[in-house]
């Protein structure tokens, strides 16, 4: 399988850094991305081709990864897409807009693409979609992290926001794709509180799911990229297993 990366910022370089084609049968052979010194670089560490135009490796590959932001998502996923190309996506705010993902879904589905959303910086995703067609009554999800992993100067715990997924997407778009990521698992517009708090030192998700089925909570405590503070290891080791697991025989999980 070849794949070719759009954006080459953090969450790019572990991906590319922990996925060894020799036992996957996966070579991520083209690079992209508008900073194109960064494509240069990845490209020439990973014995591969960086490209000025996405439109160069379109051909070229048979899966397109996305680690750059939710504008490129709508930017390049319906050119990909209409070329019968499989995407993995992981800035997955961009689904948030309801145009949008219905749009890329009838791509997808008329040209045989197939779309993969990883379950990114939490667990328990799987939980969330056996029960997400049994009267869900009530999904939230409060995350903590540092100012500097939200790009604020703020000096004392404070809420940042209280809402639905679908705003706070728009407010944090590069911070919260856990949000969506949840939204989109259960079909529903979870509630979200973003909490800022100096003595955080790590990405903290915690997910309270209610329902007829009963009642669980997750909590997820991440190390944030030291590239990218923004960014969840867990995030970019999601997509790492995600991808290793479209050449595996036998899956577990949903």
């Amino acid at each position: 399988m070849i794949v070719g990366l759009i954006g080459c910022g953090a969450i790019a370089n572990i991906i590319t850094n922990n996925i060894s084609s020799e036992n996957i049968n996966i070579n991520i052979s083209y690079f992209y991305d508008k900073d194109i010194e960064r494509a240069q670089n990845l490209a020439t560490l990973n014995h591969g081709i960086a490209v000025i135009n996405f439109e160069e490796m379109i051909d070229k590959v048979d899966l397109i990864l996305e680690c750059a932001s939710p504008d490129s998502v709508k930017q390049y996923a319906p050119t990909a897409l209409k070329k019968g190309k499989d995407m993995i996506i992981m800035s997955i705010g961009a689904l948030m807009d309801k145009e949008f993902y219905h749009s890329i879904y009838n791509i997808a589905k008329k040209n045989n693409s197939k779309i993969h959303l990883p379950s990114g910086a939490i667990v328990g995703l799987d939980g969330i979609k056996a029960v997400s067609d049994f009267n869900l009554q009530e999904v939230n999800l409060i995350t903590r992290k540092s100012p500097k992993s939200l790009g604020k100067d703020i000096y004392k715990k404070e809420t940042l926001f209280e809402g639905k997924a679908s705003q706070a997407v728009k407010k944090f778009p590069l911070n919260i794709n856990v949000a969506a990521t949840i939204s989109l698992a259960c079909n529903m517009d979870i509630n979200v509180k973003i909490i800022v708090d100096p003595e955080v030192n790590q990405n903290v998700h915690e997910i309270t799911v209610k329902g007829e089925f009963g009642e669980f909570k997750t909590i997820t405590k991440n190390h944030p990229c030291n590239a990218n503070p923004k960014t969840s290891m867990l995030a970019a080791l999601s997509a790492i297993k995600l991808l290793k697991s479209l050449n595996e025989t036998i899956n577990i999980g949903i």
